[in-house]
This record gives C-alpha cells, sequence and structure tokens, in this order.
C-alpha cells in the first residue's frame, strides 16, 4: 500500500488516465449547511479556542440528539458521549486504556488497521480472526482459542463491515453480547457505516441488544454519512466508566477537534432528514453500476447490503497482491489488495464505489483485461 501513492503520481506524470478506487473517500462535497457553518464558526474568536475535551457542548447534545431519534437510545451528552478527532483516533486511543502486555485483544482480519494498531501500541497482543464466507463473515468468539479467551480485554467487531461489506444479524449480535458479558469482554462496535445501507436494510447500533450498555463502547464518524472525511469528527458513545477511561487517555494527548469543525458537525446533523437520503441515493445508484460492470468484467460479485465496497473474490491462485500491481501497473485503476487488510483477507480485492458509473464501470472493464491475462496464464 506504501507504494500506491507514488505510483500513482508516475502514471499520472505519464498522462495515464489513473481511476483511483482505493481509498472509503468518496468525491462528494458535505452539506452545504456544514460547509456554511464552518465559514460563520471559524469567524468567531472563541471557536480557534481549544476545545479540550469537553468540546462544543452544542454537539455534545447534537448527537444524543441524533442516538435517541435515530436508535431510540438515550445518552447523557455530559458523561457518556466522548466528541473525537475522527472515529480511527479513539479507537486507536481506547486500548491505552484497557490493554497491558501479555493480554490480548481479538481483531478481524480483513479489518480496519486501528484495531490492531492501538493494541500494539498498548503493548498487547493481536489475536487475528480471519473473516471468511464460511461464517459469512462474522467474527465467532467460540472459535477463537480458550487461552486468547482468558487473556482477551476487547472483541473490535464492524458491521456493516470494512471491507467486506456484510452485516451482523441480530440473533448474532445477542449471542456476541451475552458472551461478552461471561467473558468479561469490552466490545468495541464500530458503527461508521450505520447510514450506509441499501434495500431497505436499517443497522442497528449495538446499544439496542439487551445487555450491551454493560459491555459495550460504540464509534461513529462524521466522515462517511456526511462525505467529511477531512474534517476529522466523530464520536464515541457508552456507559459513563467507558466513555471517563477514553476521556481519560485523550486528556494527555490532544486538546480537542476544532469547535468550529464540531459547529458544522451539529449543522450537518440537523440536517440529517432533508440531505442524508439523497447521498444515500448516490452511494446506491454507484453500488449498483459497480456490481453489475464487474459481473460483465468476469468477476463474481455479491451486491453489498451496506457500505461503499465491494469484496470481490478472485480465482485461485492468483495472490491478491498481483492482481493490483497488475491492475494498477498495466491499467491505471487502483484498488486494494485483501492482503492489505491482514493474510485474512488473501484471495480478495476491495473496490470503493466512491466516483460515477461511468467510471466505475471503464474500471471494472480494464480490471476485466488483467484478470483474463492473468487466468490466461499471460505474462
Amino acid at each position: 500500500m506504501a507504494r500506491v501513492p507514488q505510483r500513482k503520481r508516475e502514471l499520472l506524470a505519464a498522462g495515464v488516465d489513473v481511476i483511483d478506487l482505493g481509498p472509503g473517500d468518496a468525491d462528494l462535497m458535505p452539506p452545504p449547511a456544514a460547509q456554511r457553518r464552518l465559514a460563520e464558526a471559524a469567524a468567531i474568536p472563541a471557536m480557534n479556542r481549544y476545545g479540550f475535551g469537553l468540546g462544543l457542548v452544542d454537539f455534545r447534545e447534537a448527537v444524543a440528539s441524533w442516538m435517541a431519534k435515530r436508535f431510540h437510545l438515550r445518552f447523557n451528552p455530559m458523561t457518556e458521549i466522548v466528541p473525537l478527532l475522527g472515529s480511527k483516533e479513539g479507537i486507536s486511543h481506547l486500548a491505552l486504556a484497557y490493554v497491558d502486555p501479555g493480554q490480548a485483544t481479538i481483531v478481524p482480519e480483513p479489518g480496519y488497521n486501528s484495531y490492531a494498531g492501538g493494541t500494539l501500541l498498548a503493548g498487547g497482543e493481536v489475536y487475528r480472526y480471519a473473516l471468511r464466507p464460511r461464517t459469512n463473515f462474522l467474527v465467532e468468539l467460540d472459535e477463537v482459542p480458550a487461552d486468547v479467551l482468558r487473556r482477551a480485554r476487547i472483541v473490535y467487531l464492524n458491521y456493516p463491515n470494512n471491507p467486506t461489506g456484510a452485516v451482523a444479524p441480530r440473533d448474532y449480535l445477542e449471542r456476541v453480547v451475552r458472551r461478552c458479558r461471561e467473558l468479561d469482554l469490552l466490545l468495541v462496535y464500530d458503527n461508521a457505516y450505520s447510514e450506509l445501507a441499501y434495500d431497505g436494510y436499517v443497522p442497528p447500533s449495538i446499544f439496542e441488544i439487551d445487555g450491551a450498555r454493560d459491555v459495550a463502547i460504540e464509534f461513529h464518524s462524521m466522515s462517511k454519512t456526511y462525505n467529511m472525511t477531512g474534517w476529522r469528527t466523530g464520536w464515541a458513545v457508552a456507559k459513563p466508566e467507558f466513555a471517563a477511561s477514553l476521556a481519560k487517555v485523550k486528556m494527555y494527548v490532544d486538546t480537542g477537534s476544532f469547535m468550529a469543525v464540531q459547529a458544522a458537525a451539529v449543522a450537518a446533523i440537523e440536517s440529517y432528514d432533508e440531505w442524508v437520503p439523497g447521498n444515500v441515493a448516490v452511494f446506491r445508484e454507484r453500488r449498483d453500476a459497480a456490481v453489475a460492470a464487474f459481473r460483465a468484467a468476469g468477476f463474481e460479485v455479491e451486491s453489498p447490503r451496506a457500505t461503499m465496497y465491494l469484496w470481490v473474490p478472485l480465482p485461485e491462485g492468483i495472490p491478491s497482491a498481483v492482481f493490483t500491481e497488475r491492475l494498477l501497473d498495466d491499467e491505471g485503476v487502483i484498488v486494494l489488495p485483501g492482503s492489505s487488510f491482514g493474510q485474512g483477507g488473501e484471495g480478495f480485492f476491495r473496490v470503493s464505489f466512491i466516483t460515477g458509473p461511468e467510471r466505475l464501470a471503464e474500471a471494472a472493464q480494464r480490471a476485466g483485461r488483467v484478470l483474463q491475462a492473468l487466468t490466461a496464464g499471460v505474462a
């Protein structure tokens, strides 16, 4: 993955038409209300001071109101919500509060690098659970070795899932919460894609499951729902004990996000009803176009019920890194090899449907040519 940005620059300099479907970073704008509010708030002197852990109280209250409206869940904005510099930051730092050397965390693989990264920064051991089709890309705790479960402090779950697009049935979540209570495991629930869902599917909060408040902390992001990836703001929500532990770590490592951005986040959240459905419709159109195009190009593609990704299997014998390198070098298309998310992701590659249907179709045609060449044994 470290090679990709430099290779992209080289290809662009050579005049190659590069199609970048690598990052989860759509070419769409944030809500106009957020853009306006950012400009207004940046001109207010108080908004340019340190926010510290408290941050903008309006942001905490907007989050609490949204959680109540969206999930019918009540949280205290002052003691059960933690403003973050994006959910990645909070997920990474959480392990510093809970994991000591000799202890373990259970991390899905493929998965977001912050799960393993936070554990390693805390000096803990990462147990990597391979997400494969046989379990519908679900982490099954009863398959984790007993000695790991005894030492484990945290299990990380992310549904709707990046990169596989998998969703978690309610009975699965009930089973996980029950096991976390039995094992005294902290359940870190990464819900960054809760609003990018299609075909009538409505992703839940983990706190809709009975008993989850005793064992879980949930992370949300403004990045995906509102196309605010570069703005770096999000939140964690949990009972006061868990929220305070994360807030304590953050007290030592940052002084809060830019309060004008928090004010803009309030405006975005308040525009949810009017703005988000149209944004989701754009992603749905792109999903449908990407699925159709990659199928036509010779790939076996499932249509995901959520997220902004296709998780595409490769024929046996074609390593994901080999395929994606050939696709980049020969055709100027960037996708991510499954192996870049850990060895559990081998045999797949990830497509982000972050650009328009015509470009997705062009990318799929180019990918089909590389697939045909590799399966024919062309060097």
